[in-house]
């Protein structure tokens, strides 16, 4: 299973000659190849995680692709058929096992409304948590894509999660409102993190692919 990080929170996993996308948002250029898609994960409703240009791509290329997301999306997205999914669900579109976790949003501010938002762990061995810190508990991680930079992140807070899933790999995303210093320091932070677990920390550009 190939999983390749694009700009932002943008995730492409490829297995048996089939992807799945996660949270392609407005941070994150147009992709391509979407001919092979069997799902798209959408685990919030900010735009940063999901937009109609880009759904309207993936769409065009495969017309009747389900999108996974909590009742938030659901709302938010009212002009597509969007699949509600909840913490404790688990979907099978093959290749892919999809299991969901969390449930919240981080809380980004007390004058902001937290909103729905779905952590997801595929095949058992990839987890991505949206913007939170929802631990997959119970779950032997083998690569983890961890969030670096977020009005709602601050990176000790970052570095508690990682140190938390204790994964075998992890990486760094949700990182477009970073610096270029800005990425340097919390790649370190969570490099560090990763090592506490025996872990390993790759620190992956958009582009940048990690097997599994």
């Amino acid at each position: 299973m190939r999983v390749t990080k694009f700009e932002h929170a943008a995730l492409r996993v490829d297995l048996e000659g089939r992807t799945l996308i996660i949270d392609p948002g407005s941070f994150t250029l147009p992709l391509d190849d979407l001919s092979h898609v069997v799902a798209v994960v959408l685990t919030h409703e900010h735009p940063d995680h999901w937009t109609n240009e880009h759904l309207d791509r993936i769409r065009e290329a495969v017309p009747n692709v389900p999108v996974y997301g909590p009742q938030g999306v659901a709302n938010a997205a009212g002009g597509y058929d969007i699949i509600v999914v909840n913490p404790g669900d688990t979907v099978t579109v093959e290749p892919f096992t999809l299991r969901f976790f969390g449930g919240r949003h981080a809380v980004i501010h007390e004058s902001i409304p937290v909103i729905d938002n779905v952590g997801v762990l595929v095949n058992d061995s990839l987890y991505y948590p949206g913007d939170s810190y929802a631990v997959p508990k119970g779950v032997a991680v083998d690569l983890l894509a961890a969030p670096i930079g977020a009005p709602w992140l601050k990176i000790g807070e970052a570095m508690d999660f990682v140190l938390a899933v204790a994964p075998r790999r992890a990486f760094g995303t949700h990182d477009m409102t970073l610096s270029v210093i800005g990425h340097t320091m919390h790649h370190a932070r969570l490099k560090w993190a990763t090592e506490q677990g025996g872990g390993e920390y790759l620190p992956l550009e958009p582009g940048g692919s990690a097997e599994i």
